[in-house]
């Protein structure tokens, strides 16, 4: 069983995050979900969900989901030696980007996403942010340069969106293509 970690930060567009976690349980993918304060905070705000009531209901609906404690460095996804498939920080704010591009691991999403590049493992960051600064571009760069995708959550329009679940769609499919993960969450340009 394929095993992934998605970490949601304080950015905007914490959407991304709560579609891409229901795609990849709904494909019997084990999730590790890591939210970093401000991460719970936006989600909340942005989807009106109770966080707590929502994974609750997740676990209870599927057996291979685990909320992982952003304090809790003891984890087993904090390891090397615990076998992860990717790790996907999405959305990715300037902040954490900025910890990860400097190898700080200050908290346990940071670790985990320490230990991908370490062991060079596929590392995922979905920055949601405009504009973007000279900093921010070098730490996507200095990512980039050791093989992390950056994977902006920027939509595609050549499938005719109608709806805003057509938009968030595209670039969960996008994330999930870049995991080699089958999908049909939006129609793949033909020519």
């Amino acid at each position: 069983m394929k095993k992934i970690v998605v970490g949601i930060t304080g950015a905007s567009g914490s959407i991304y995050a709560k579609v891409l976690i229901e795609e990849l349980l709904k494909r019997g993918i084990y999730t590790h979900v890591i939210f970093t304060d401000n991460g719970k905070k936006v989600m909340q705000y942005e989807t009106s969900l109770d966080i707590e009531k929502w994974m609750k209901l997740l676990k209870e609906k599927y057996n291979h989901i685990k909320a992982e404690d952003i304090n809790n460095l003891f984890s087993g996804v904090a390891s090397g030696s615990y076998k992860f498939d990717a790790v996907i920080v999405l959305p990715c704010s300037m902040g954490t980007l900025a910890e990860i591009s400097n190898g700080l691991s200050k908290n346990l999403l940071c670790r985990v996403a320490d230990v991908a590049l370490k062991e060079n493992r596929k590392l995922v960051i979905v920055p949601r942010e405009t504009p973007l600064n000279a900093i921010h571009l070098e730490n996507m760069l200095k990512l980039s340069k050791l093989g992390v995708t950056i994977l902006p959550a920027i939509p595609g329009f050549y499938h005719k969106p109608e709806t805003l679940d057509d938009l968030v769609n595209f670039v969960v499919g996008k994330i999930l293509d870049n995991l080699s993960i089958e999908n049909e969450l939006f129609k793949k340009w033909e020519g």
